[in-house]
């Protein structure tokens, strides 16, 4: 029998698709997905017979294990607790998106474990399992309101071409599917980047949407300073900590980057666009820094997910971040070790930014032990 298709082309229509899909999944049938990447098809992952059936209709060997789909981060840490910094800094700051993540799912209290027994037999090799969060509303909706991951895999026979529209899957899948989500064309018409990650560093498995180069920088260790209008004491704090990690690392402040270390500056109120007050800029040139071409920018939600660690001038720009983000909570500190605040030298004579920007150096000193060993969680540091 043909599968049933469902066109996806308003709120209303995405709704109710998504409550099919998700009671189709939950009987046991395979459904086919829009992806970013290409379409997939999936089945509950706590469904062997599901889970059999999508191997078969792939036509893919049992050795070659397939992906779970999940919910997102938090899903990770569930199915791999153990995931290391590297691991979880491209979690953070790729998910939802176009890569699959090859993890260490050997602790005895991995989620995997709950799953039946076969379906680990068809999701983990060598003790590890692919997991990915695809950037589609559509099916993250369903994975939200389905009970467990989904497997999924490409919506396509084993050696066959990629299927980037509802009528390709068809045409190569077709009775074989149950239903069939149609989102239109896909919109990056590639697969997702499937890599290995370990303490080891980044092992790309498959090349895909996203390059070595950008699994890089997401990979990097972010750090980010934060005060009020980001034209003073977090621009100080950014340069003066770019330096002195460049002195720890003996290379210059432009080499940070490509030794995977971002640092860089906000304000929990700032205006984007304006430059360093003239005399934090001065102020810089006493440390052989140069601060004329900083740009002022606003604290944003993805700054501060990517963050791996966010230091604050005062007590109060902590409070701000982690009333408006909780979550974050863990990761955002006041710069002063013993918490004092940082005054705001705005509007002072330059002896007040000097002696600001002493404070602040004496502060970042005083941090290294940490920020060493977040540095050491880096590959090849």
């Amino acid at each position: 029998m043909a599968p049933l298709v469902l066109e996806i082309e308003s709120p209303e229509m995405q709704r109710d698709s998504v409550h099919q899909a998700v009671q189709a999944i939950a009987e046991g049938q395979v459904v086919a997905f829009p992806t970013e990447t290409v379409y997939g098809i999936g089945a509950s992952a706590l469904n062997e017979d599901a889970v059999n059936r999508l191997f078969e209709i792939k036509g893919r060997p049992e050795n070659q294990p397939m992906t779970l789909a999940i919910k997102g981060y938090e899903a990770a840490l569930d199915l791999a607790p153990a995931m290391c910094p590297l691991s979880r800094r491209l979690a953070r700051r790729s998910w939802p998106g176009p890569l699959t993540l090859v993890l260490d799912a050997c602790n005895s209290d991995s989620a995997v474990f709950q799953l039946p027994e076969f379906v680990q037999q068809r999701v983990v090799s060598n003790g590890r399992v692919g997991m990915r969060v695809p950037q589609n509303n559509t099916l993250l909706d369903v994975l939200e309101l389905s009970t467990g991951p989904l497997v999924l895999t490409s919506a396509n026979r084993s050696g066959e071409a990629d299927t980037v529209t509802a009528e390709e899957v068809i045409e190569q899948l077709g009775d074989d599917v149950d239903l069939v989500l149609n989102g239109g064309s896909c919109q990056l018409n590639t697969p997702s980047t499937v890599a290995s990650i370990d303490n080891d560093g980044i092992n790309i498995l498959r090349q895909g949407a996203l390059s070595p180069e950008d699994l890089q920088q997401l990979g990097s260790v972010i750090i980010t300073l934060v005060c009020t209008g980001n034209t003073c004491r977090s621009p100080m704090a950014e340069i003066l900590l770019k330096k002195l990690l460049a002195e720890h690392l003996n290379c210059e402040l432009n080499e940070l980057q490509s030794r995977g270390i971002m640092v860089e500056s906000a304000g929990v109120a700032a205006m984007n666009g304006s430059p360093a007050s003239a005399e934090s800029i001065q102020s810089m040139t006493e440390f052989g820094l140069d601060l004329t071409d900083h740009t002022s920018q606003q604290l944003t939600p993805l700054l501060a997910r990517d963050a791996d660690w966010i230091l604050t001038m005062t007590n109060s720009h902590r409070d701000a971040i982690i009333q408006t983000w909780p979550q974050w909570i863990n990761k955002t500190t006041v710069l002063s070790p013993s918490g004092h605040d940082i005054s705001d030298p705005i509007g002072g004579p330059l002896e007040v930014y000097e002696a600001c920007a002493e404070q602040i150096k004496q502060f970042l000193e005083e941090r290294m032990p940490e920020l060493e060993t977040l540095i050491s969680s880096i590959p090849g540091q």
